[in-house]
């Protein structure tokens, strides 16, 4: 007999877990919210993540929720769904960043670190360098071609220092080895291939200091760096 009530009180409180979990309306989404947004806004988050409010908190698949705001706003780069017991659900969102722009028609596509075309947009976000290929008569077109020197171009951009990354307004690539950044105030540099872009950051980094009435750089080789004009 003790057995059969130890087994009875057993189903009877699984049955009332199920139901306080599924069946009543204390532990169901009320408030849905959202937080990281930066050129999206809260509304649009709200409106592709589709939470269903009303829904059993348990029940809630956070895996399909972020799928679905990934698929719908390609400029989310990742995005956390977490439960905040008991009726809420958080979208923790990190949006990509462009590192570097490619016209289109009037427009601008952006690109992230990781080459990503995320988004067209009207207007150049600020900061952000444009990218002028020109590669169509290079000896090595060939070997490099536009999808190759996008990348290479794309790493350059991602890697500049943070300083120089919002004074560089185009990067002009000519063929592998022909880089050459456009700063602001007419300067230029020339950076060569994208291969050893943190020395030749730093590289630039220290002539933009000793040397800031000069108009144009040289640090495709970032042991022997140049510098001219004034």
């Amino acid at each position: 007999m003790l057995v059969l009530a130890v087994l009875a009180a057993a189903v009877l409180l699984a049955a009332g877990g199920t139901w306080v979990f599924y069946g009543s309306s204390w532990l169901r989404v009320e408030k849905v919210t959202t937080s990281g947004t930066e050129v999206l806004t809260p509304e649009q988050i709200l409106t592709a993540a589709a939470v269903p409010v009303g829904a059993p908190m348990v029940g809630v698949d956070t895996e399909e929720i972020a799928s679905r705001l990934r698929g719908r706003l390609p400029r989310i780069d990742s995005v956390d769904v977490v439960r905040s017991w008991p009726h809420g659900i958080g979208l923790k969102v990190t949006e990509r960043k462009p590192v570097l722009l490619i016209r289109k028609d009037a427009d601008f596509i952006e690109v992230d670190a990781s080459g990503v075309r995320f988004d067209t947009v009207a207007k150049a976000p600020a900061g952000v360098p444009v990218l002028e290929l020109s590669a169509e008569h290079s000896p090595s077109a060939r070997r490099f071609d536009e999808a190759r020197l996008l990348r290479e171009a794309v790493g350059i951009a991602g890697a500049l220092p943070e300083a120089i990354a919002k004074e560089t307004l185009q990067v002009k690539v000519g063929s592998y080895d022909s880089v050459v950044l456009e700063l602001t105030k007419g300067r230029t540099v020339v950076w060569g291939s994208g291969e050893l872009g943190d020395a030749k950051g730093r590289a630039l980094t220290a002539l933009l200091k000793a040397a800031p009435d000069a108009d144009h750089f040289d640090v495709s080789v970032p042991t022997a760096p140049a510098v001219s004009g004034s």
